[in-house]
């Protein structure tokens, strides 16, 4: 490779291509406004999710804590790569400099990693709400929250400064273009002309790392929670657990499934057709069915947002 090549990767002369989900799609336009009709329903699911926690003492608990930073996380990795792409396809324009692109990647993977450790928390909020209910305000005080919180960000922001400097300092003399809508890992290692296994090896130890430890801890949790449910004398107390446990693993099962797929398994099983779909579905479609998930199946939600609706209605008709 020569200095040239490797020098233009490092200043503005250089940009990525991101073919995205447009350039495979009969119908582009269509798609563009089918995903921005998801962007503004995840913003604002997770915005009245967030508002609704917040504004109401009841919901001031453990659970609708992590809830809250959940939908916090949604709205933010959402809004590193839908936005870009939207634009993109509105101006017709689909280029991304190699400093655009280091910072989504690392956003990126900081919010995704977040993620990981905070669902592991969860269930470990609903481990001791469960199984040591008279024990619970003190194991899962605010401040044990708020260090669990911050913990969180933390080791996701770990992931997101060892990956994206590796990754974004290797020479790029192959093709410009990602086959991807966004700047995640693999596709963009895939345009090096170097030796890629040092960063591929990492990838898989920090992934092993950030799924093994989360899904150790949500697996004992819940397995403590479902024998201590299958003790319980109430069947009103084992159907209210279920209801809490169910809707916290159908968003550890899409989260987790998609994660292992993107990052743990062989480029054999990989295409860049896939690859994308499965990050739409993870990037795009999680956000939103988050706030779904939490809020239809939970009375304590629903009933704030009844509420907060009818204040509203009320002030309406005060004001005519």
């Amino acid at each position: 490779m020569d200095n040239t090549t490797w020098l233009s990767n490092h200043t503005g002369s250089f940009a990525f291509i991101l073919m995205g989900l447009f350039s495979q799609s009969k119908h582009p336009n269509l798609l563009c406004v089918f995903i921005f009709v998801i962007f503004l329903m995840a913003l604002s699911g997770n915005a009245i999710l967030i508002l609704l926690i917040h504004s109401h003492a009841h919901l001031h608990t453990p659970m609708y804590f992590f809830i809250s930073q959940l939908s916090l996380m949604d709205v933010m990795y959402i809004s590193v790569t839908v936005p870009k792409m939207l634009m993109d396809q509105v101006m017709g324009v689909s280029k991304i400099s190699v400093p655009e692109c280091g910072i989504q990647m690392f956003l990126y993977l900081t919010l995704v990693g977040s993620e990981f450790f905070l669902l592991a928390a969860m269930a470990y909020d609903r481990y001791v709400a469960i199984c040591h209910p008279l024990r619970y305000p003190i194991l899962m005080s605010h401040r044990v929250c708020v260090l669990l919180g911050s913990g969180c960000w933390f080791l996701g922001s770990v992931d997101g400064f060892m990956l994206t400097p590796i990754t974004m300092t290797f020479p790029f003399c192959r093709s410009q273009e990602i086959r991807h809508f966004f700047c995640e890992v693999p596709a963009v290692t895939k345009l090096s002309c170097s030796d890629t296994s040092l960063i591929e090896s990492l990838m898989y130890l920090c992934c092993v790392l950030m799924l093994l430890i989360p899904v150790v801890v949500i697996s004992s949790s819940y397995t403590f929670i479902i024998l201590t449910i299958h003790r319980m004398n109430s069947a009103e107390g084992r159907k209210k657990a279920f209801a809490t446990c169910s809707s916290h693993m159908t968003v550890v099962t899409l989260f987790y499934g998609a994660g292992i797929y993107t990052y743990m398994l062989p480029s054999s099983f990989h295409t860049p057709e896939k690859d994308m779909v499965v990050s739409f579905f993870y990037t795009i479609l999680t956000p939103v069915l988050n706030p779904l998930v939490y809020s239809l199946r939970n009375k304590d939600v629903t009933g704030a947002l009844k509420k907060m609706l009818n204040v509203g209605a009320v002030s309406q008709e005060t004001v005519k």
